[in-house]
């Protein structure tokens, strides 16, 4: 491993461009030789993005939610897929092949009691010293947000999906 120091960012809030920023950043890691592994907990669907990331080196893709979680109450059908995603974030911190991981949705899988905070925390603290973490999803617990050494609070000013605009291709996925 390198004398990088591994960082942990989180972006969260109720608006939108959490993922985007995420990927943003896999895309600068990636044109500097790194290794970056993106792992969605939640989200299912193909989008523009991931197609576009898929062709650029040093990126891997994993998708292993089930789709978006609309109550509490269908929320326990994810809990295997949110486990599973998690042990293979457990295994990629630990295997020291990665310089970066993307938990994309591992916010809402926390929020939803999907996988463990505790848990989060533990690979957290204990990661190896280079890895860099980017978490991302609404409702990032506070004890999340207290290891971070980066929080970005995303906000909803405006939004056209309000106005009653369909999402674009290109723009939402």
């Amino acid at each position: 491993m390198t004398s990088r120091q591994g960082l942990v960012m989180v972006n969260t809030g109720p608006g939108k461009g959490k993922t985007t920023a995420a990927l943003g950043a896999a895309l600068r890691a990636a044109g500097q030789g790194l290794q970056v592994a993106i792992v969605q907990f939640i989200k299912n669907a193909p989008t523009g993005e991931l197609t576009a990331l898929e062709n650029v080196p040093g990126i891997e893709i994993r998708q292993l939610g089930l789709g978006r979680i609309v109550s509490p109450e269908r929320a326990e059908g994810h809990r295997a897929a949110a486990e599973a995603a998690w042990r293979e974030c457990r295994a990629m911190a630990a295997s020291g092949d990665w310089d970066m991981i993307v938990f994309d949705e591992i916010c809402v899988a926390l929020h939803y009691g999907l996988i463990s905070s505790e848990e989060v925390l533990a690979l957290v603290r204990n990661r190896p010293a280079g890895l860099h973490m980017i978490l991302t999803g609404r409702h990032c617990p506070k004890d999340v947000l207290a290891e971070a050494d980066t929080v970005t609070h995303m906000d909803a000013v405006r939004h056209h999906l309000s106005a009653g605009v369909k999402a674009q291709p290109g723009v939402e996925y």
